[in-house]
C-alpha cells in the first residue's frame, strides 16, 4: 500500500523586485524535487508553453531557465509550503500548510496572481487571497496529469501572461 509521506517544499521562490507576475502551482511533483527546480517533470507542458508564447528555444539548464523567467519579470512558487502527498498527486494531498507569500509582495512589483490549474487556484484562494489582496486568475495546469486540454488550448488560455 502506498503512503503518504510528509514533504517541505524544498525550493526556493522565484522572484526579484522587477517581477510583476506571480505563477503559482500546487506543490512540486517528486521529478521536480529531484530535478530541483520548478516544473521539472519533462511531460510538464510549462516550459514548452512559454517557449511558444515568447517565442524563445529553452535548454533544461535550471540557471538558463532562471534567467529566463526572470528576464520576462515572472515570479514562480508554490501555493503549499509543506503537505502529506502520495507521489505527485494533488488529489492525495492532506495536512497542507499554506506557502508564506509575503515576501514575494513585499520585494516584488506583483500586478496579476496566475494559479497553475484548480488545486492550486483552491489553495490560493482559501489561504492566501485575503492575506495578498490580489484575486488570482486560474489557469489550466500544465501537468501531464491534465490530458483534456492539447498544448495548443493551454496556449490560448496562457498567452494571456505576456499582457503583464
Amino acid at each position: 500500500m502506498t503512503r503518504h509521506q510528509t514533504i517541505i517544499h524544498p525550493l526556493r521562490p522565484l522572484f526579484q523586485a522587477d517581477s510583476r507576475i506571480l505563477v503559482l502551482g500546487s506543490f512540486p511533483s517528486v521529478k521536480t524535487r529531484e530535478y530541483g527546480f520548478f516544473y521539472g517533470h519533462a511531460q510538464n507542458r510549462f516550459w514548452p508553453l512559454l517557449e511558444r508564447i515568447f517565442s524563445v528555444k529553452l535548454s533544461t539548464d535550471i540557471e538558463e531557465r532562471r534567467a529566463f523567467l526572470l528576464q520576462h519579470y515572472i515570479a514562480v512558487y508554490d501555493v503549499i509550503y509543506q503537505c502529506d502527498i502520495i507521489g505527485s498527486s494533488d488529489a492525495s494531498i492532506q495536512n497542507a500548510v499554506p506557502s508564506d507569500l509575503s515576501p514575494i509582495f513585499q520585494e516584488a512589483d506583483i500586478k496579476q496572481v496566475f494559479c497553475n490549474g484548480g488545486t492550486s487556484y483552491r489553495y490560493y484562494q482559501k489561504y492566501q487571497e485575503r492575506k495578498t489582496g490580489f484575486k488570482a486568475v486560474q489557469l489550466p495546469s500544465t501537468s501531464p496529469a491534465n490530458a483534456r486540454y492539447s498544448i495548443d488550448d493551454l496556449y490560448e488560455q496562457w498567452k494571456i501572461i505576456r499582457k503583464f
